[in-house]
């Protein structure tokens, strides 16, 4: 719509341009041809003393006069200058008392005179507005092509805060760390009492959708000062220094709007070390790096303008931006907690309609390591899926499902698979439940389904009970049999594998080979730390790897993490071969549901879960003990969760 319109602007524009520049040529540069019955004056003085003309019509105010002959024919003239037609036939010497030529004077008619102005005063107004509309135009390109070096920063007003920190849950240490700055802010005369200096900067780290924006947001609007905010990429461009001038007048602005807060989103787009770009010393990212230095704590140090960043690369900030002085101050934001979770989801679920079933704390222990963004959209596709079933309240089922949807993605119902392929979809899964309800370091599980989702064929989900910051050798190792429970059912039962447990094996040998080389869990190889990754800052990639050791070295490596996966081949083995019947049992129940929860595999069996081994506290008297057995997942660890891989 908004491009029809333009173009019809541009096109009624052009219009009016040809038609004012065709009625000035034809007002004044087209050459007066005569028309045929047009006379001169000297002929009509010549045939008023023949006696040819009967009769002369003039009118008032014009020098065009009609001639009527005596034969009937009517000719035109124009008198020169001023003169009228009586004047001008007594001075040649003509007698008019006779009668002859008979002279007829007309009233000059008012639409004529009208007429004839505004053949006038239109062109000229069509000139005088194409002349101001080229003005216009040229002048907006100059103001544009002038603002080019200006900063494209977004204010925000302090007098109508739209986010506080009521807004913001699940990160409370992060909170408390900048309520000193909204304190900074609103009392700065508290402070400089007792000589403390505000700061600078305060840098937001966190992995994505934590709430490193709106956390930033929460302040300025706890504060009650102006926010600007900017994107690291708004401040580069192809052309030298704009950048830096960007820098320059957002931090202007920011002055004369002092106290306020300049907030710069994904810092890391213009603040990565120096010496690593690729176009050289003078790199466009480097001036503007300089620059921000330089009006984070240069000579003018005397502003109450304090910088929030954030970014989720801080190993790639140059240290000159990290050091005292310009970002003082670095809050992480990790994935939160269960009790940061179940404090996010009371956030997202308030005003909407949620069945009384619903318990937010299952919720968050379902939830383990999303973020604060996961559970928004999880919240969001709930009530999605509510809707499209035509429910009235958000119900249990709609939530559960909105998990899988954003863990694996939507239910591919459509798919088509043969009745061999169900069945070794449902072995591969029931294998890895089987062998997770068998080892005691494994969590409880959850849901067990072969409804293919995203580019699953199908998952097994266990449900962790406490966050977990920490991996023992012995929790890999039943992770690992955990991961390999379904190729070794698919063996056992078929003799015969597939690809379904592709993403199996790569994960599993990610963390043999992690478990060897990185965290030291090797009996023969020990201790050590084994290869050192490569990174290219610039990038923020990892490109290679260099091996610090020998090639001797890298056999005891391979020979280890093969070792590792082989006895998790064969616990897997011996626990499927034992519990046969309860393999077969399982599938038979998924073939028919199609999902199953914890409870239906709890069911099939009769002896209790295996519990992990309890190890006494040294010097401890009260009979307190650790469990090296807890629920949640370490952060970075990877999903073990057994997803059938596509064909």
């Amino acid at each position: 719509m908004g491009e029809n319109r333009r173009i019809w602007r541009n096109s009624l524009v052009w219009l009016v341009l040809a038609v004012v520049l065709f009625t000035v040529y034809v007002t004044l540069f087209r050459s007066p041809n005569r028309p045929e019955n047009e006379i001169g004056i000297t002929e009509v003085i010549r045939d008023v003393q023949t006696g040819a003309i009967e009769t002369i019509r003039t009118r008032q105010g014009s020098a065009d006069i009609t001639l009527v002959y005596n034969n009937g024919t009517e000719k035109r003239s124009r008198l020169p200058g001023n003169e009228s037609i009586v004047s001008l036939l007594q001075n040649a010497g003509e007698n008019l008392t006779d009668g002859q030529p008979r002279i007829i004077t007309e009233r000059a008619s008012s639409w004529g005179s009208w007429l004839g102005a505004l053949s006038f005063i239109l062109p000229t107004l069509f000139l005088i507005g194409i002349f101001l509309f080229m003005m216009r135009q040229a002048q907006g390109s100059n103001n544009q092509a002038l603002s080019f070096g200006k900063s494209r920063a977004r204010l925000f007003s302090g007098n109508k805060p739209t986010v506080r920190f009521d807004d913001v849950a699940g990160v409370q240490e992060a909170k408390e760390e900048l309520a000193e700055v909204v304190e900074f802010l609103k009392y700065p005369e508290k402070f400089a009492s007792l000589g403390a200096r505000i700061p600078r900067g305060v840098l937001l780290v966190g992995p994505p959708g934590t709430g490193k924006t709106l956390l930033s947001r929460a302040v300025a609007g706890e504060a009650g000062v102006p926010f600007f905010s900017i994107s690291g990429s708004e401040f580069v461009e192809m052309f030298v220094g704009v950048g830096a001038s960007r820098v320059r007048d957002l931090f202007d602005q920011a002055k004369r709007n002092a106290p306020c807060i300049v907030f710069v989103d994904e810092i890391d787009a213009v603040g990565r070390q120096r010496g690593a770009g690729l176009g050289g010393s003078h790199d466009e990212r480097e001036q503007t790096l300089n620059q921000i230095l330089v009006e984070m704590d240069g000579f003018d140090t005397n502003t109450n303008v304090i910088v929030i960043a954030a970014t989720n690369r801080p190993d790639v900030l140059d240290p000159a931006l990290l050091r005292p002085g310009r970002f003082d101050r670095q809050v992480v934001l990790d994935r939160p907690d269960i009790k940061g979770r179940e404090a996010i989801l009371k956030v997202h679920t308030k005003g909407k309609p949620i069945e009384r079933e619903v318990s937010l704390h299952t919720l968050a222990k379902v939830t383990a390591g999303f973020s604060g963004a996961d559970l928004e959209n999880t919240v969001n596709e709930g009530a999605i899926l509510a809707a499209r079933r035509n429910h009235k309240l958000i119900t249990r089922d709609d939530l559960e499902d909105a998990i899988d949807r954003v863990v694996a993605g939507p239910e591919r119902k459509s798919r088509i698979i043969t009745e061999r392929e169900k069945y070794v979809t449902a072995y591969h899964e029931a294998g890895h439940a089987v062998v997770a309800r068998m080892l005691p370091n494994v969590d409880p599980l959850h849901k067990i389904t072969i409804v293919a989702r995203g580019m699953m064929g199908g998952y097994t989900r266990v449900l962790p009970t406490e966050d977990r910051h920490l991996m023992t050798k012995s929790q890999f190792e039943d992770t690992l049999a955990f991961a390999l429970g379904g190729r070794v059912a698919e063996e056992l039962v078929f003799d015969e594998i597939s690809t379904g447990a592709q993403n199996d094996i790569q994960q599993v040998t990610q963390t043999a080979r992690k478990m060897v080389t990185e965290y030291g869990m090797s009996e023969l190889l020990g201790p050590v730390a084994l290869g050192h990754k490569e990174e290219l800052v610039f990038l923020g990639r990892e490109i290679s790897e260099q091996r610090n050791y020998s090639d001797e070295i890298a056999v005891q490596i391979d020979q280890e993490i093969r070792k590792l996966i082989d006895t998790a081949y064969q616990r897997a083995r011996a626990i499927l071969t034992e519990h046969m019947d309860k393999l077969i049992a399982m599938s038979n129940l998924l073939v028919e549901r199609e999902t199953i929860t914890g409870e239906d595999v709890e069911n099939l069996f009769d002896s209790p879960r295996p519990q992990p081994r309890i190890v006494p506290i040294p010097g401890r008297s009260d009979g307190a003990v650790i469990k090296p057995q807890e629920e949640d997942k370490i952060h970075g660890m990877p999903d073990l969760s057994g997803g059938l891989a596509p064909a």
